[in-house]
């Protein structure tokens, strides 16, 4: 039996695993902390790092970090896997998720598959519909390469509608971004986050607590937002459930009224 999980907020910070100094801070600044056996870490580190993080997770609370492992068909992979069997309960971030295969030997840990190859798009659908995998997410600098594709977020838009489009058909969470790698550019950053918060992602990972802010600010509700949100659904309610107009003219109907709630719902858990 899969165990449930689900993300406390938008803002997701990546912290390596041979570094347990930094991992009761970083649980304390973001939503949730990736601790990570994969890229952050060196060859000769991966044991390590795979201790350390399988003797922190013991006195961390399970609904605040994920653990990403190395990638399938890697040397270090089996490894991790077979260390974090003890813990069930702690989700997994699978970095190069190429098919549904990827994650299903993942069960009963609950998953955020990474797509970061082409192989990995086109398989999104298949892996979004297994049992367990609860978020996917674009691994934005992998996928550049992989695809050669040029600078700005315009290259990344059908990757990224593609993933939202999986995410929603298999009825699972909205997807999460890449890191942003110039951690001191905010507004690169903020304009990053916002377009794919405009595609229907619902978070973003960061390389570095400074980017947190920013995060929240982007992926949470405006006030405007939420006192449009109130309206429709005190109006769409006083109706009865039938289609009514706002006093601008805007017409609310079931598919409004719903997209209002949800937003009610995103201020609510973050």
């Amino acid at each position: 039996m899969t165990t449930t999980f689900s993300l406390r907020g938008p803002a997701l910070l990546f912290c390596p695993g041979d570094r347990p100094d930094r991992f009761a801070k970083a649980v304390a600044a973001a939503d949730t902390v990736i601790l990570d056996l994969e890229d952050a870490v060196g060859p000769d580190r991966k044991s390590a790092a795979r201790d350390a993080v399988v003797d922190a997770l013991s006195g961390l609370d399970p609904a605040a970090v994920l653990v990403r492992i190395n990638a399938p068909g890697t040397p270090c992979y089996d490894d991790d896997v077979r260390a974090l069997a003890a813990h069930p309960e702690v989700a997994v971030m699978v970095p190069m998720a190429a098919r549904a295969a990827d994650v299903e030997a993942l069960a009963p840990h609950p998953v955020v598959a990474l797509c970061e190859t082409a192989r990995g798009v086109l398989a999104a659908a298949d892996i979004a519909a297994v049992p367990g995998v609860t978020h996917l997410a674009m691994g934005g600098v992998d996928l550049r390469n992989d695809l050669n594709l040029g600078e700005g977020d315009l290259p990344t838009l059908p990757i990224r509608s593609h993933l939202v489009i999986c995410s929603r058909a298999a009825g699972i969470a909205a997807p999460i971004d890449s890191v942003f790698p110039r951690f001191t550019d905010d507004e690169a950053l903020r304009a990053e986050a916002t377009f794919a918060r405009s595609t229907g992602f619902f978070g973003k990972s960061a390389i570095h607590p400074r980017q947190l802010p920013v995060l929240h600010e982007v992926f949470s509700p405006t006030e405007h937002e939420l006192a449009w949100a109130r309206q429709v659904v005190a109006a769409f309610d006083t109706a009865g459930g039938a289609a009514v107009a706002l006093p601008d003219g805007e017409m609310v109907d079931l598919p409004v009224a719903d997209r209002a709630r949800r937003l009610l719902d995103l201020a609510a858990d973050t």
